[in-house]
């Protein structure tokens, strides 16, 4: 975080100073907008973050509800939304309250009293070290409130305007704002009334039950298993040894629970196993009480016993999975050509089990991907054809969320009995860890992802999946930093320039050569991209890794670009020259170079990593003109 560039401020550093629309906010919905987010949940508030870091985006968040969530459904929080927290400057913060997950227990049959569960299996929660990252269980309203505080203090000053019912909308492409959406009040002195308002775009996320999504005529395809859980969250008494970790446990016979210990060190999450549903049921199955899903859970866990003294949440689902067709309002005959005006986000247009804690993460993405994009358009920086990548990059993801969940789901509900391999469900869970930490994402060649001809020069950072960070060292102060820790969710794009061989230099070097063609050539993007006024780096982010140890490095023999003006004063930011290594007799030490950990190559390397954090293109120090002609169509300039 930089502060004090403009003077010094003695008030909280995370609040932004306001400005655009965040300068005397309207407390009343206006009639006219740049964007309209419907819903509160994790993807539209994740949304409501980003488009408050574009000030002069004049973006409102509404909520059916009359004021924040206070209880939610889903608490499970992988490392890939850890690391988001981190781009939106409240990781510390809620991982302190968080539960944190470092292991997975598994019990099964006693093989001599298969009356009994015993313990079989304890594993990593992360067995191939894929994240610094954690794994954590918090509760979706805390979530939620770190991101409203996080929109609230960013420049755009965005809250939510709750006790307000969205209905349907109508389109006329012409127009300035081209959605008409019709709205309702739900509480306070107005409640009853309804009213239009105008907005560019248009954005669902407001659940399954979505009314943008049927408002558009998209529609969720897909099936229910026939197979009912049981949830609670519950304070309790037991003997089971393991229920402060993550476990699963099987019992003979069929049945399966699923232990997620909560934070506070007393809450517990259980998913109770309550078989195969009828296909005419009717929903008689939802109808279980909570009586006869603790007696399951405890014949389940025999001969241990659960005692429950409090219940926070109870519910009974069955399992279903859907997607939509598409996850904006183009027809798919008008795909590419036509400007999407709605976008649905979230549960609107993908649902699946709760068991793999994949919703809430994965609705977050959908919103961390759509959020700059928008900004870019809205702030003139990228040209509209940029908002067609959002359905394109987010559905394939969510399909591939649906089929993992389908496969998880059958396995966790399936009989011991039926197991090949007894220890298939432990295995499984071992080989599919990069999905479940979030990490399996890989967007296709596209506007936004380059292809892969070059991604031999750094094959630890894989074209279209998000960038793995690794420590470097800061040569300003001397400090070991994690380069990806820096990346903040302020809709920039990075350029990591991985230096060759050379030492810093004004001149002479394929890195100083590339400094001078990104300030002065009227092809290269920072050129494009910058306005008058604005600072080098306002849309671009640029900065060097050298190979040499840090006492063997100048911070201001690096090119100029590196080195870029701050604030009303011209203050030179010297935070953005790095060094692989730390040098001799210094206290701490960081013993991984990041061109071995990461495979860059030593003659080095050009990695552009997109404003959501994933990997762009890989190009050597030299390719101007493959540099240029990534950004051409991202810039309108």
């Amino acid at each position: 975080m930089q502060f004090h560039h403009n003077g010094y401020e003695s008030a909280e550093p995370r609040i932004r100073p306001a400005a655009g629309y965040g300068i005397d906010r309207a407390t009343e919905l206006p009639d006219e907008m740049d964007v309209l987010v419907v819903g509160t949940g994790p993807a539209g508030m994740l949304l409501a973050a980003q488009l408050s870091r574009f000030p002069d985006v004049n973006a409102r968040i509404i909520e059916q509800r009359g004021g924040r969530l206070e209880v939610g459904q889903a608490d499970g929080i992988q490392a890939r939304t850890v690391e988001t927290f981190q781009a939106f400057g409240f990781r510390e913060r809620i991982q302190a309250e968080a539960y944190r997950l470092t292991e997975t227990a598994f019990w099964k049959p006693d093989p001599e009293d298969p009356s009994r569960v015993v313990r079989v299996a304890r594993t990593p929660d992360d067995p191939a070290e894929i994240s610094e990252h954690w794994h954590l269980v918090v509760n979706q309203a805390r979530v939620l409130d770190y991101f409203a505080e996080a929109a609230l203090e960013a420049p755009g000053r965005i809250a939510p305007d709750y006790g307000i019912e969205y209905l349907g909308c109508e389109i006329d492409q012409a127009a300035e704002h081209p959605v008409s959406a019709r709205l309702r009040y739900t509480t306070g002195p107005r409640e009853g009334e309804e009213r239009v308002v105008r907005t560019k775009y248009l954005v669902g996320a407001d659940g399954a039950r979505s009314s943008v999504r049927a408002s558009i005529g998209r529609r969720l395809e897909g099936d229910a298993q026939y197979h009912a859980w049981g949830v609670m969250d519950v304070l309790a008494n037991t003997d089971f040894p393991d229920i402060r970790i993550k476990t699963f446990v099987q019992a003979a016979g069929g049945g399966t629970v699923i232990v997620i210990p909560r934070e506070g060190q007393y809450l517990f999450r259980l998913y109770v196993d309550l078989g195969a549903v009828p296909e005419d049921d009717g929903g008689a199955i939802r109808r279980t009480t909570f009586d006869e899903v603790l007696a399951q859970a405890n014949r389940i866990l025999s001969p241990y016993t659960l005692d429950v003294r409090s219940v926070a949440w109870f519910s009974v689902y069955e399992v279903a999975h859907r997607l939509a067709d598409a996850f904006d309002d183009v027809p798919v005959e008008l795909a590419g050509r036509r400007t999407p005006r709605v976008f649905i986000m979230g549960d609107a247009c993908h649902t699946h089990s709760a068991k793999a804690g994949q919703g809430m993460n994965v609705s977050m993405q959908d919103g961390f991907n759509l959020g700059w994009k928008l900004g870019h358009v809205l702030t003139g920086i990228a040209p509209e054809s940029l908002l067609s990548t959002y359905s394109l990059e987010r559905q394939v993801t969510a399909k591939a969320l649906i089929d993992y969940d389908q496969e998880w789901s059958a396995m966790a509900a399936k009989p011991i009995e039926e197991y090949d391999n007894p220890n298939e469900l432990e295995e499984y869970y071992s080989r599919t860890a990069e999905f479940t930490a979030g990490f399996s994402t890989c967007y296709a060649p596209s506007l936004v992802t380059a292809g892969d001809e070059h991604q031999s020069l750094a094959s630890g950072f894989p074209i279209g999946k998000r960038f793995k960070s690794a420590e470097v060292i800061r040569r300003a102060d001397g400090n070991p930093v994690h380069l990806g820790h820096l990346h903040e969710a302020d809709g920039r794009w990075r350029i990591y320039v991985f230096a060759d061989r050379s030492a810093p230099a004004r001149g002479g070097t394929p890195v100083a050569a590339l400094s001078d063609w990104l300030l002065r050539d009227p092809a290269s993007p920072v050129v494009r991209s910058r306005r008058d006024g604005a600072e080098l780096d306002a849309v671009l982010d640029i900065k060097v890794v050298y190979q040499q140890d840090s006492r063997e490095v100048e911070v201001l023999d690096a090119p100029e670009v590196f080195l870029p003006e701050r604030g009303r004063f011209g203050l030179t930011d010297r935070s953005k020259v790095f060094c692989a290594r730390l040098g001799t007799g210094n206290d701490h030490d960081v013993d991984a170079d990041i061109f071995d950990v990461r495979g860059i190559s030593r003659d080095g390397a050009i990695v552009v990593v997109r404003p959501d954090m994933y990997v762009a293109a890989v190009l050597p120090l030299t390719a101007t003109d493959e540099l240029a002609a990534f950004f051409a169509p991202l810039l309108t300039h």
